[in-house]
């Protein structure tokens, strides 16, 4: 097994140079691999803590957590397309809760599931909140985890 590691950044302590590897990762994943036009840059990226995941060195999988008053939400979950399959999605997700639930232990966790992962978030306790809507070209369900569980 190659070398994974993690690390928390937040916003101000991104350089430049890892700034632009992690948007041109998302991108390369939401936009170009998924063929979705969305506006990547939310103006939510400031305010939240980005997880970035790395094997052999190379960042391989990514997300951004969103600690608010009311709730945590998670985004921008991606894991490099060669990479996929291996767990590291499930150490992301891992990662976020345990950081939620040292933070924020008493605020709900949401998401908002790409439709075909309903399934992956179910195993770690979301459930969704609503219908399936298209959010550019690509279907999504919000889910929520009522206590981190």
């Amino acid at each position: 097994m190659p070398e994974v590691v993690t690390e928390w950044q937040r916003f101000e302590e991104l350089s430049a140079d890892r700034l632009y590897e992690l948007l041109r990762f998302r991108q390369g994943i939401f936009v170009v691999e998924q063929g979705s036009p969305y506006p990547d840059l939310d103006g939510l990226d400031q305010d939240a803590w980005h997880l970035l995941l790395r094997v052999k060195g190379e960042l391989a999988g990514y997300l951004r957590l969103m600690p608010a008053a009311l709730q945590v939400r998670i985004g921008r979950v991606a894991v490099a397309a060669p990479l996929r399959g291996r767990g590291f999605g499930h150490r992301l997700i891992d990662k976020a809760l345990l950081f939620s639930r040292e933070h924020c232990p008493d605020l709900p966790v949401v998401l908002t599931a790409q439709a075909h992962l309903v399934a992956l978030y179910r195993s770690f306790g979301f459930e969704p909140t609503g219908e399936p809507f298209d959010d550019f070209g690509v279907s999504h369900v919000e889910m929520t985890m009522q206590r981190n569980v």
